[in-house]
């Protein structure tokens, strides 16, 4: 009894091991798209009412932790039963990705002087007249939180499709747990910093306060440095689109990525160790990739609302 009991416990300390052993690997894996996540979210939910700041932010991590109750069950049911779906489902996602950087950089050229109050921009912080103004931050604020879950449930799938790559093979519940774990890791350190980013300018006035000459300083220089970092995340969350795209639609389709790899094993020095610029030559296929896909998907779309609205005869798609 006593030996059967020992074997138990040593079953579940391996299976916790390997659990450990791989969520750690997953981790690495996927830190990149991690960063990019924090950036994107970070830059979506940002530009609505300071009071409303973290309000967005837990209605988003609900949605985020919804997202990877869908994903998961789905993630490990596609790998049995039709494994050859995940490449191209990732690439669509990938795909609308770019669609969406491009339309937000178009829109802001084309239109600046709109560009603040539409759902692809940020709205800024002023609070003229009531009732319509209400109204606007209303409806800004639900396409802000529809954007952000859109978008954390393509980087979410790709994140959990790289785990399922680290840990296949593995038996099912050292799979889920893997999965379970990465899951709620990525949820809570996401969005546990997207609010401490968001709330940055508030820890800011409350040490600006202070009677400290030094925290007194420390909460100034936040508040000088914050619209700078919302700015940068900004810039940052649009070019991860594109590049997490491109890198999703650069990796799936076989003649870029065989490409890619027999260009950077032509610069490796050795033709073993890794080229110095192998990694900046990623990014910058995965940035071209992004780029061209999304103004042609934009370009593609514009003109099937253009004919549409022309068939309905009216212009209001053009």
């Amino acid at each position: 009894m006593a030996s059967s009991l020992l074997l138990l416990l040593d079953d579940i300390a391996t299976v916790l091991d390997d659990v450990a052993t791989m969520t750690k690997v997953a981790a690495k894996k996927t830190a990149g798209v991690l960063g990019d996540d924090l950036a994107l979210n970070a830059k979506e939910v940002t530009g609505v009412q300071p009071a409303r700041e973290l309000a967005v932010v837990w209605r988003v991590a609900r949605g985020s932790a919804l997202n990877k109750a869908i994903l998961v069950p789905a993630a490990l049911a596609l790998s049995w039963l039709a494994p050859w779906a995940v490449t191209p489902l990732l690439i669509a996602g990938g795909a609308y990705l770019c669609y969406e950087g491009a339309e937000k950089i178009l829109h802001r050229l084309l239109h600046p002087a709109t560009a603040g109050h539409d759902g692809h921009a940020h709205a800024a912080h002023a609070a003229p007249s009531r009732s319509a103004d209400a109204g606007d931050s209303t409806a800004l604020e639900s396409q802000k939180i529809a954007g952000a879950i859109r978008t954390d449930f393509i980087l979410s799938a790709e994140i959990i499709v790289i785990t399922l790559g680290v840990v296949s093979g593995r038996p099912f519940l050292i799979q889920l747990a893997v999965l379970l774990a990465i899951s709620a890791a990525m949820t809570v350190g996401v969005y546990g910093l997207v609010a401490a980013i968001v709330k940055l300018d508030d820890a800011g006035s409350l040490l600006a306060t202070r009677r400290e000459p030094f925290l007194a300083a420390v909460g100034r220089g936040i508040l000088a440095a914050a619209p700078w970092l919302m700015r940068g995340l900004s810039i940052a969350g649009t070019a991860a689109m594109f590049l997490v795209g491109g890198g999703i639609i650069a990796h799936g389709v076989p003649a870029i990525h065989h490409a890619l790899h027999d260009l950077t094993a032509w610069l490796s020095a050795s033709g073993h160790a890794p080229s110095p610029w192998a990694t900046p030559l990623e990014t910058a296929v995965n940035a071209i990739v992004g780029v061209s896909a999304g103004l042609l998907l934009v370009g593609g779309v514009t003109v099937v609302r253009a004919a549409s609205g022309w068939k309905n005869g009216s212009g209001r798609h053009a």
